[in-house]
């Protein structure tokens, strides 16, 4: 592992873009955490409003209750020991926000203007001042165009679908892999073709294909990339 530790690290906005099951969130929570940088899990802020509106019997075609809901919802990120959680009100969301069902309605949170506007105007003033690593699917061509570093991750639907059972079975939730393959698929389609901040690489991105790489190799590679930019401030 490269040691970055003592390195000069403030002021860089890292962006990470990349589909469902790519292994953002696993990859920013680990990049930032060597680099000394907040992580900011912008995917967690959509799936805890599709959670919370699914609580309150909120329609995901209410466009104004949804906007009230996330300027009213106090969200927090916290650090337990090595392992990051996500609060909402007080209440403990983390392992809630990470089911099948909130994962097909995400989507279809993160379609409504209403919400992204709200939303993004939060993650950008969380991230203003540098040193964050952002992750999600439009960090680094709607929320941070001017980011220092964007990696976009990707990895064939098969390989992330079966992470993405193998995650589940882990917890104990029983799932089938051919199906979970293909929520994964529609996933990316309602990700791609949705009208509102689709999914999209960014023109200047770092393309990193995971598809037969593991975590630690990927993290390495990002840290490389890290230390060179670094260099350069």
């Amino acid at each position: 592992m490269i040691a970055l530790k003592d390195c000069v690290l403030s002021g860089l906005i890292i962006a990470i873009d990349g589909p469902s099951g790519a292994g953002k969130s696993t990859l920013s929570k680990a990049l930032a955490a060597e680099l000394g940088y907040t992580n900011i899990d912008t995917g967690a802020m959509y799936r805890a409003v599709a959670l919370l509106a699914t609580r309150r019997k909120i329609s995901l075609d209410d466009a104004e209750r949804l906007r009230a809901l996330c300027s009213q919802m106090q969200l927090e990120f916290r650090r337990d020991r090595d392992e990051e959680r996500v609060f909402v009100d007080g209440e403990d969301i983390s392992t809630a926000i990470r089911s099948p069902e909130v994962s097909l309605l995400t989507s279809q949170v993160a379609a409504c203007p209403a919400v992204r506007e709200e939303l993004v105007q939060i993650q950008q003033r969380l991230g203003r001042e540098g040193g964050v690593v952002l992750e999600g699917r439009d960090i680094g061509t709607v929320v941070f165009p001017q980011a220092d570093i964007k990696f976009f991750l990707s990895a064939t639907a098969e390989e992330r679908g079966r992470r993405r059972y193998e995650e589940l079975q882990a917890k104990g939730v029983n799932v089938d892999l051919s199906q979970t393959i293909e929520e994964v698929r529609k996933r990316d389609e309602a990700d791609s073709t949705r009208a509102q901040s689709p999914l999209c690489r960014a023109a200047d991105a770092i393309d990193i294909d995971s598809t037969a790489l593991n975590i630690d190799q990927v993290l390495t590679l990002m840290l490389e990339i890290s230390k060179e930019k670094l260099s350069q401030k």
